[in-house]
């Protein structure tokens, strides 16, 4: 569905429904903030555990993905206004925040602009805000996008002509789960990229430059799953993170990579549902 929005612009919104006969009965109404990039189209694995919960769970294309209208200058902290609305138009009131990698910044930008609305937040692999005290690039890969970003949307635009995708940012563990349990992931990468690079191009200079939001705002409970391996996000954004919310709860996956640490997002689901009031 597409809900509109009071700035003219309009948002891709997926929604699984609410499992069992009525809306009363989801265990919880969970958010996914999806990858960089993505269609923010819900997938397989996540709808799979979500139904075994009892979880309705929810996604939307962030500005400039998957048929979403774009928002030029848009921050971090901008997705809050966005999955407010789209809450609104589907009736939710309180709900869960989780994104993984790209979506991780963002299921934060909610639970620290929308108050008691935002009942916990998970974020897998997720960047943690620029900070010159320490090298924010060190462990990545190829920081070559993000580096670029620093200097601007057109510095990032003129990057992306060129830009070619490192095979070297996954690990064995990675690439197992891509031709695996999460090929959907990877299938749905490929549509976004197919369409454009604007939504990547505009998350980068989003995460690159400050996001709009203190996270000392944030009062929901917050779980920080991060993989030990990670050569897209180092592991030392999780501890970044955890510095920044001193009642969040780290969980570090030695062995796990970018994608693999996917893994743990059912496990992350009960997690919410052990400390998230019903939806």
């Amino acid at each position: 569905m597409t809900v509109p929005l009071s700035d003219g612009r309009e948002v891709r919104v997926h929604d699984s429904g609410s499992p069992g006969d009525g809306a009363g009965d989801a265990a919880l109404a969970l958010l996914w903030h999806h990858g960089s990039p993505q269609t923010g189209a819900l997938l397989a694995p996540l709808v799979e555990q979500a139904a075994a919960r009892r979880i309705r769970l929810m996604s939307y294309a962030r500005p400039s993905y998957g048929g979403s209208t774009p928002r030029p200058g848009r921050t971090v902290a901008s997705a809050a206004e966005d999955v407010a609305a789209v809450m609104d138009a589907l009736g939710v009131r309180r709900f869960a925040t989780m994104g993984a990698s790209g979506g991780g910044p963002h299921a934060l930008a909610c639970a620290a602009l929308l108050g008691e609305r935002v009942v916990g937040a998970v974020t897998l692999a997720g960047l943690a805000p620029f900070t010159e005290a320490v090298d924010w690039f060190a462990g990545m890969a190829a920081p070559g996008a993000l580096h670029a970003a620093r200097e601007g949307r057109e510095a990032r635009a003129r990057f992306a002509e060129t830009d070619t995708f490192d095979a070297t940012q996954f690990t064995a563990a990675d690439w197992a789960a891509l031709s695996g349990p999460w090929s959907a992931l990877g299938a749905d990468a490929g549509r976004a990229d197919a369409a454009g690079p604007d939504g990547l191009i505009d998350d980068d200079v989003a995460f690159a430059a400050p996001w709009g939001f203190d996270l000392a705002a944030i009062t929901a409970p917050v779980l920080l799953v991060q993989g030990g391996e990670d050569r897209v996000v180092p592991a030392a954004h999780a501890h970044l993170l955890l510095a920044s919310l001193p009642g969040a709860e780290l969980w570090l996956r030695p062995r796990d990579g970018h994608v693999s640490v996917l893994r743990a997002t059912a496990v992350a689901m009960d997690w919410l549902l052990d400390r998230a009031a019903p939806a």
